[in-house]
């Protein structure tokens, strides 16, 4: 648990996930708050696993917080605590933001699937005739949302085991985007898409280095410790456009700081380069 000592009339946000030691949103957060002088703001984070969540949630008093990030495994667990949710959250039944309304009101939306596609439209990609996914899980299926408003054609899905290709294929028809599942086994020829997102655990890729094409379209590896990931290493050194995993933290937390404090201007930069200077010292 990392928390500071608040005083009245203060405001306050945190991230709860577990484990959570690892998160970077404190460091983000903090950022924008300092960037923007919002001195009476304060950001922690909490360990806080699914069977605690309903006791936190139900403690939180709406003249204090302004409300919460949340990272696995509460994505799903919150939402039957939440009075509304968005259409985007509801699309992947994943919350990771949680708003507190002045009458203690809960709202919870995701940040991840539009800081995905403004990670991507920062790059200058905002359509691909086709793309891949690596993975699964999750961030996966978030993937695929993102995928539904910028993909034209098929987006190729390569997973392990048929239980999970059923799931993806079902994702992609929930979404909107046309899914064609292949085995893991064959990920190599994912790397000749246009857009090829990595979702997979650190080193579930690794092996794919060695088979990047000669001119690559981009690569967006969801994970950012540790970073660059082989994958991405070879993708940069063959030249192609290489998104990490701070690009979407950098740009959901945007989406967040917005939420959670009603102000617009969030800057981006000072963000990031907290989150690298944090990442650089590791």
């Amino acid at each position: 648990m990392d928390t500071t000592a608040p005083t009245p009339g203060t405001r306050r946000a945190a991230v709860l996930g577990s484990p959570i030691a690892h998160s970077l949103s404190p460091v983000l957060h903090r950022a924008a708050y300092a960037a923007m002088g919002l001195d009476g703001w304060h950001y922690d984070r909490f360990e806080v696993d699914e069977a605690a969540l309903p006791g936190f949630v139900a403690g939180l008093d709406p003249a204090e917080w302004a409300g919460l990030s949340l990272t696995m495994p509460l994505k799903r667990a919150v939402i039957p605590l939440l009075d509304t949710i968005s259409d985007t959250a509801a699309s992947v039944e994943a919350v990771n933001t949680v708003v507190l309304g002045k009458d203690g009101r809960l709202g919870g939306d995701n940040t991840d699937i539009p800081g995905l596609l403004a990670a991507l439209r920062e790059r200058g990609i905002t359509s691909v005739p086709s793309a891949a996914v690596l993975g699964a899980g999750a961030t996966a299926s978030s993937a695929l949302a993102a995928l539904a408003r910028i993909c034209t054609g098929e987006v190729t899905a390569y997973v392990r085991g048929p239980a999970r290709a059923a799931e993806m294929r079902q994702w992609g028809t929930r979404l909107g985007v046309t899914v064609r599942t292949a085995d893991w086994a064959d990920a190599e020829r994912a790397l000749a898409e246009p857009l090829v997102v990595a979702t997979t655990p650190a080193g579930a890729a690794d092996h794919l280095a060695g088979a990047v094409p000669e001119r690559p379209g981009a690569l967006f590896d969801v994970l950012y410790h540790p970073w660059p990931t082989a994958l991405a290493a070879a993708w940069a050194a063959r030249g192609g456009p290489v998104l990490g995993g701070l690009d979407l933290l950098v740009h959901q937390a945007v989406l967040q700081v917005e939420q959670h404090t009603g102000h617009g201007g969030v800057p981006l930069d000072a963000m990031r380069a907290a989150g690298e200077a944090v990442l650089g010292a590791h």
